[in-house]
C-alpha cells in the first residue's frame, strides 16, 4: 500500500504494516484549503464587483450622456434641414468624417456636401442610440433612419453610426464619425 506521511512529507511503501521504502523525496506539505474557504475567495470579490457595477452612475456622467444624446438629435435635425451653421457648431474643426462609401471628408467638405445636396430629407431620426462616457470623451453608437427623395426618386436608408465626442472648452464637439449602411 502507498501512504503519504505528512510528518515526513514523503510517499512510502507499506507492506504488512511495515514501512519498506521511501518512494518519493520529501515534499513540502501545505494544508489543503477548506472548500468553504475556497468559495469565499471567489464569492466575495464577485459580490463586490457586481454591486459596484450596479451602483448608480454619477450625475456628471448622466448629464454628459443626456447632453451628447441631445446633440446627436440636433445633428440629425440640422442635417435634415440643411442647416450648415448648426452643424458647424457641433463638429470639431479637425473632425474625421468617414462616409458610408469609405471616403474621408474634412469638415469643410462635409458642410459643402450638405449645402449642395439634391436630396429632400423628410425624416432623419435615430432608431436606437447608446452613449458611453469616459471622462471628457463620449462615444455614441446607434442606428438612424433617413427617408426622402433624391433626383425625384424616393429612398429609405438605415445606417449604423459611431460618433466620438470630446468636451472642449466647456462644449461637447464631435471629433470622429463613421456611418455604415445596414443592408439587411
Amino acid at each position: 500500500m502507498l501512504c503519504y506521511s505528512p510528518e515526513e512529507g514523503a510517499l512510502n511503501l507499506i507492506v504488512r504494516g511495515e514501512k519498506r521504502q521511501r518512494l518519493a523525496a520529501q515534499v513540502k506539505h501545505e494544508p489543503i484549503p477548506d472548500i468553504h474557504t475556497m468559495k469565499l475567495k471567489w464569492i466575495i470579490p464577485l459580490i463586490l464587483l457586481a454591486t459596484g457595477a450596479l451602483l448608480p452612475q454619477s450625475e456628471p456622467e448622466n448629464a454628459a450622456k443626456a447632453k451628447v444624446m441631445a446633440l446627436e438629435k440636433a445633428w440629425n435635425q440640422a442635417y435634415k434641414l440643411g442647416d450648415t451653421k448648426a452643424l458647424g457648431t457641433l463638429l470639431d474643426d479637425a473632425i474625421v468624417l468617414i462616409e458610408d462609401d469609405g471616403s474621408i471628408k474634412t469638415k469643410a467638405e462635409f458642410l459643402a456636401s450638405v449645402k449642395s445636396t439634391t436630396a429632400n430629407e423628410e425624416q432623419v431620426s435615430p432608431e436606437s442610440m447608446t452613449v458611453h462616457v469616459y471622462g471628457q470623451t463620449a462615444v455614441a453608437v446607434g442606428v438612424f433612419a433617413a427617408k426622402g427623395t433624391r433626383k425625384g426618386k424616393a429612398y429609405i436608408r438605415r445606417e449604423r453610426f459611431v460618433d466620438t465626442w470630446i468636451l472642449k472648452n466647456g462644449n461637447w464637439v464631435c471629433v470622429a464619425t463613421n456611418a455604415t449602411p445596414i443592408l439587411h
